[in-house]
């Protein structure tokens, strides 16, 4: 009797066992679809009032343009052209001296409050809080006018300085060279730490505080636990902060526009106040999208550099 050596059965990779359902092949790609339709709207809005705008900007600095007659091509002239600027040199000098005051002042000051606030406690802190940030919400021409009513001639502060015997100290503060950027530099100060503050105290708030006992138990003073705690701990928030303030200065125009409007001479000039004056003193289109991409490149610069500088360390973000 020959034994009969039975083979094993291969199961066909197309069968499957009874009770089992095999997952769909083009689910994934269907749940992708579906998420980018949640999205669209806002990729739509952000391509034409965004992305748009911004390639026909680049297209229109590469004419000469009046509004009215036909536009010449010029190519990168205009570049050329607004670089070697005397003008424009000295707006873009102006804005970086508008970043001490509108970005670094008022983060400086920021941290200065979240690191007194971690140490002492203060009553009527929402109170204080608020009444700090009420410049934010003032609107910039609010601000300028009733700045340029306190630096007038017969202004309060002339006022005051004169009241304490500094009446040597008195001058037209916003129509001297020397005295004008500085200024309406200040005017930004005041507009931005209140915003400053209102997120590096958000931002403290979370800071654990058995890292500040642990430091204490250590000996560290207010210094070095300001140091050591507070400021590691509020890198993300200062980022913020910096990126917000820097934009605001660099793009700044209602503020510098109705209490100088870029005088005396070029001494409070920005680059906002060139693009205003060429396209609607001038009718210089081309320059004034020039200026006006420069400007663009100059903002996506500083906020990287900002960035990039104070990334978090651990998480490489």
């Amino acid at each position: 009797m020959t034994a009969v050596t039975s083979r094993p059965r291969t199961r066909h990779p197309s069968r499957s066992r009874p009770g089992r359902t095999p997952p769909p092949r083009t689910g994934g790609r269907r749940r992708d679809w579906t998420a980018l339709l949640y999205v669209l709207p806002a990729l739509a809005f952000f391509g034409v009032f965004v992305l748009y705008p911004l390639w026909q900007s680049v297209w229109l600095s590469l004419w000469e343009w009046n509004g009215v007659t036909a536009a010449t091509w010029v190519g990168a002239r205009n570049y050329v052209d607004v670089l070697g600027d005397p003008v424009m040199r000295a707006a873009l000098r102006n804005s970086l001296v508008f970043i001490v005051f509108y970005a670094v002042l008022p983060t400086a000051v920021g941290l200065l409050l979240a690191g007194v606030m971690s140490r002492i406690r203060i009553h009527g802190l929402t109170f204080f809080r608020a009444a700090l940030f009420v410049p934010q919400i003032l609107s910039g021409v609010v601000v300028a006018v009733a700045w340029r009513y306190l630096y007038g001639v017969d202004g309060p502060i002339n006022g005051f300085l004169d009241l304490v015997g500094l009446g040597f100290l008195t001058r037209g503060w916003l129509g001297d060279f020397a005295t004008a950027l500085p200024s309406v530099g200040l005017i930004g100060t005041w507009v931005m730490f209140g915003l400053c503050m209102v997120l590096l105290l958000a931002g403290a708030q979370r800071i654990p505080t058995e890292l500040y006992e642990a430091a204490r138990i250590d000996g560290a003073g207010p210094i070095r636990e300001f140091f050591t705690v507070t400021l590691p701990g509020l890198r993300r928030e200062t980022s913020f902060a910096l990126v917000l303030t820097t934009t605001y200065a660099l793009r700044n125009f209602d503020v510098v526009w109705n209490t100088t409007s870029g005088g005396p001479g070029n001494s409070t000039v920005m680059p906002s106040v060139i693009i205003y004056k060429a396209a609607f003193n001038t009718r210089d289109y081309g320059t004034a999208a020039t200026v006006s991409v420069l400007l663009t490149v100059m903002i996506l610069a500083v906020t990287a550099l900002v960035l990039f500088i104070l990334r978090d360390r651990e998480t490489g973000r």
